[in-house]
């Protein structure tokens, strides 16, 4: 006859009581309590951190005419002072070529100093950062009432009416991130038995149509942005594609779990410092550097000059977004045979341990 061991009390061994604890549902359930949990705070404490409170760091300007002279230098150092940053001066020929460098997102705004510095005339570019030429804007011409110079301001590159606060870009991104990865999710869920080759057709199936339906609310039914449609659509899809496919690439490595590293790297790292939300000379350093390497920041970055610098499009966003296309089908396609969906897996749905 078996013998059960006992704690003095009579009841099962404390490791026993455990190990049985493990084998219940209570189990996974507890473990989700605490990661929900521990994930509702960093998510709270990492939009708060990058957004609450935004603060120049620093901020690329351009200068042309008389900024040599005393007075205009009086007064630049004047305006870091007030906005307890650093101005990173870009001297131009002339303002023509300084505005080119506002269309290729060099500078954020133009000082023409004139009179030797007693004049100055600011271009802020509301496009390229609301926040920053909204402190700007307000910053300069304080700054130049106590210094004794005449700042006039003007926005040379305003936001879409339907985009007063120029969030729309941030939202319609963030949309085709979170649909993203939540489709890869529900077709892990609802699609178990496809092929990888098919997850990986599906996934970009959903992320087209998905994307086009983002652009078409946004665009036809709401009229809040007039986007360059092909290229926001291809953006977008593109996005959807890159978030379906990383969740897709952390269920192969890590299983159940995949959901934790997919939302920190999206979410709770990605969405805040993407500058979609706040510009990046606005965001804390580090933020405002890992963000443009993330597929948020990528997306954003993308989706901003499509919309705001036509022409002006650069490659290096589509390249973030591509490297991790094409990381995500890498890593899935080599250890596909660890994904836990497939028609050769077991039928019931059970994940392998």
């Amino acid at each position: 006859m078996a013998h059960t061991s006992q704690d003095a009390d009579g009841s099962p061994p404390v490791h026993g009581r455990w190990s049985a604890f493990r084998q219940t549902p209570f189990w996974p359930a507890t473990v989700l309590v605490l990661i929900l949990a521990a994930a509702a705070g960093l998510f709270a404490g990492s939009y708060t951190y990058s957004m609450a409170n935004p603060t120049p760091r620093l901020i690329p300007t351009a200068v042309v005419g008389s900024y040599e002279k005393a007075d205009a230098q009086a007064y630049l150092r004047g305006l870091e002072k007030a906005l307890n940053t650093s101005v990173k001066v870009h001297p131009y020929e002339t303002r023509a070529a300084a505005r080119e460098a506002i269309e290729q997102q060099e500078v954020f705004a133009v000082f023409e100093l004139r009179d030797d510095g007693r004049t100055a005339a600011l271009d802020v570019s509301g496009a390229s950062g609301s926040s920053v030429a909204e402190l700007l804007s307000q910053t300069a011409p304080a700054v130049g009432k106590k210094l004794g110079v005449r700042v006039t301001v003007r926005d040379v590159n305003p936001l879409q009416k339907g985009d007063p606060r120029g969030l729309a870009i941030f939202y319609i991104s963030l949309a085709a991130v979170i649909i993203g990865f939540v489709g890869a999710i529900q077709l892990s869920v609802h699609a178990r038995s496809l092929t990888p080759f098919e997850r990986i057709l599906f996934t970009a199936a959903y992320a087209l149509l998905g994307g086009f339906v983002i652009a078409a609310t946004v665009d036809w039914l709401l009229g809040a942005l007039n986007l360059p449609f092909a290229e926001s659509w291809l953006i977008l899809a593109l996005t959807m594609f890159v978030s379906g496919m990383v969740f897709t690439m952390f269920n192969t490595l890590f299983g159940r779990w995949a959901m934790l590293p997919t939302w920190g790297l999206m979410v709770i790292i990605g969405n805040p410092s993407s500058g979609g939300a706040v510009s990046w000379p606005l965001l804390p350093s580090p933020l405002g550097t890992i963000g443009r390497w993330l597929p948020p920041g990528g997306s954003v970055n993308a989706q901003h000059t499509a919309v705001y610098f036509q022409g002006h499009q650069h490659a290096f966003p589509f390249l973030v977004l591509g490297g991790w296309a094409l990381l995500s089908c890498t890593v899935f396609w080599v250890w596909r045979h660890r994904h836990p969906g497939g028609r050769d897996k077991d039928p019931t749905g059970a994940e392998e341990s």
